[in-house]
């Protein structure tokens, strides 16, 4: 039961500006990712497609598809199938890079929230925590003071889901979740 002295209007209002002030990183993230257009070059060919007279329509995507190959041939332009960009997703997990999230197009959601992957080495570090190397010689630090009750080793099952806020756990082997932190 609240004092007399706190009227609930005011505690209402202080809970919704705390909500806010809680909403905004994720807004500001939002608002982070860059919005993708074609390129360019790309872009010339789809266009393309408008021009109505057959001649007319041949000759512009000859032109068009010769300035995208050369385009790509010089680094102006890359193209990424999804096995691609599904294996550039799987090596860069983990990094929070907004500009990356061009990667994730077309991919379903648990395709870009939680990745599984092979433990090659394990050790600790000066405080204890797991340092776990993954496939990819990706580097995961434990952050919180779990107490696994079997010891990860190479060939073990890592599961890495985001979380809340940018953080990430990992289950190894089925085991209760350890909170981590990718290093590299």
């Amino acid at each position: 039961m609240l004092p007399p002295e706190f009227p609930r209007v005011d505690i209402m209002r202080i809970a919704s500006l705390a909500l806010a002030i809680l909403c905004l990183p994720g807004l500001a993230l939002a608002a982070a990712a860059p919005k993708v257009d074609q390129a360019p070059a790309v872009k010339a060919v789809v266009d393309c497609r408008k021009i109505t007279d057959s001649t007319q329509r041949l000759a512009c995507f000859d032109a068009a598809v010769a300035n995208l190959d050369d385009a790509q041939a010089k680094g102006d332009v890359v193209t990424m199938d999804r096995a691609q960009r599904q294996s550039l997703r799987k090596e860069t997990f983990g990094f929070a890079l907004p500009s990356l999230a061009i990667f994730d197009k077309g991919a379903s959601k648990e395709e870009v929230s939680n990745l599984t992957l092979k433990v090659t080495r394990v050790s600790h570090d000066a405080q204890g925590h797991w340092l776990i190397t993954l496939e990819g010689d990706q580097l995961w630090r434990q952050t919180d003071s779990e107490v696994l009750a079997r010891d990860p080793r190479p060939g073990s099952t890592a599961l890495i889901q985001k979380g809340a806020l940018g953080s990430f756990t990992m289950k190894l082997d089925g085991q209760p979740t350890i909170k981590v932190h990718r290093d590299q």
